[in-house]
């Protein structure tokens, strides 16, 4: 992909004709004034050292300098690169339950929704740190591996959704087994992941997982999404039709804070609730901070990858040419006739 960072300077191209169009009037009117001295011919005789090819040739270098530093002031951008960053941070794994129930709407504008938002926003406040992404609900997967790019991570959580996993249910034990082996092996850095979820555990196992991960040195925090009362699961996310189950009765689906509190517990993290405010947040960030943080390499993909240099060097090399041509014949080269 091809791009300008600065396209807006790319408008200065529309005063090239103007140029030429200048250039070729003056020598007009150049020519007529030197018809008015006499016959050209004998006039070019008369001075041998006058060439105005080299006037040409020098008009049409500045005029290639000018179209090369507009470009160099757009800065042409292609492709990607990848650079190496050095930061201080910690391992943070993001587990976000995407099951149907994450579609209810007891939070606004509903329960996932609302879970990538906190994301988002704890994301934007860990720069320094690394990040990993799992996504469950019948099953877990790894939706983006740690890394130190946190833009990438950003634009992997904004495209989640419930139709990543097509096998539906809420399996928090898988999640978290999923979650602790997508840390690296160093064991210097704090580890913690972060399950944001409903708590409908159709599995039972993740307070026994989560004691396991606690062992291992990582500690777990939950965010429960939703309210105790409940809400019915909409058919899709755009959809008002409500779930029902075999009996045509509508399918409430309810947070689970008693399962989301023992897996903090177990986890020897913390459990908040999301809700409107910014308490959760501030909560969680606090005891993120708590950690130790650690110098970590890794791979940042910038987008667009700098051109303009090459345009630089064919305007500096076009200016230096256009400086040692003189408008009138050297004396030490006057037989050397390369502009006739």
């Amino acid at each position: 992909m091809f791009r300008f960072a600065n396209p807006e300077y790319l408008y200065l191209l529309f005063i090239l004709p103007v140029l030429v169009v200048g250039f070729i009037l003056l020598n007009i009117q150049k020519l007529k004034v030197v018809k008015k001295l006499g016959d050209l011919k004998l006039i070019k005789r008369l001075m041998p050292e006058l060439s105005l090819k080299r006037s040409y040739l020098k008009f049409w270098l500045i005029f290639a300098v000018i179209v090369f530093g507009v470009i160099v002031a757009a800065r042409p951008q292609f492709g990607t690169k990848i650079e190496k960053v050095d930061k201080k941070g910690i391992e943070l794994v993001i587990a976000i339950d995407v099951s149907n129930s994450m579609l209810a709407r007891d939070v606004n504008p509903d329960r996932l929704s609302k879970a990538k938002q906190i994301l988002t926003r704890i994301i934007d406040e860990r720069k320094n740190d690394k990040v990993a992404i799992v996504v469950f609900a019948g099953e877990a997967y790894v939706q983006l591996p740690m890394t130190t790019d946190i833009q990438s991570a950003k634009i992997f959580l904004e495209n989640i959704d419930p139709s990543l996993v097509p096998v539906q249910g809420t399996v928090i034990g898988s999640a978290i087994n999923i979650a602790m082996n997508s840390f690296t092996s160093d064991k210097e850095v704090d580890k913690s992941i972060i399950l944001i979820t409903d708590g409908e555990d159709h599995e039972d196992n993740g307070v026994q997982l989560a004691e396991q991960a606690a062992a291992a040195g990582i500690q777990i925090n939950v965010v429960g999404v939703g309210t105790p009362e409940g809400s019915p699961i909409p058919v899709s996310p755009t959809s008002n039709e409500m779930k029902k189950d075999s009996e045509g009765n509508i399918v409430v689906t309810k947070l689970n804070e008693d399962m989301c509190k023992q897996i903090a517990q177990a986890g020897k993290g913390m459990y908040v609730r999301a809700d409107n405010s910014n308490n959760a947040l501030k909560s969680l960030q606090a005891e993120l901070d708590k950690l130790q943080k650690k110098n970590v390499e890794g791979s940042a993909y910038s987008e667009y990858d700098e051109k303009f240099q090459f345009f630089a060097w064919c305007m500096l090399i076009l200016l230096l040419v256009e400086i040692c041509i003189f408008d009138k014949k050297n004396r030490i080269f006057r037989n050397i006739r390369l502009f006739r």
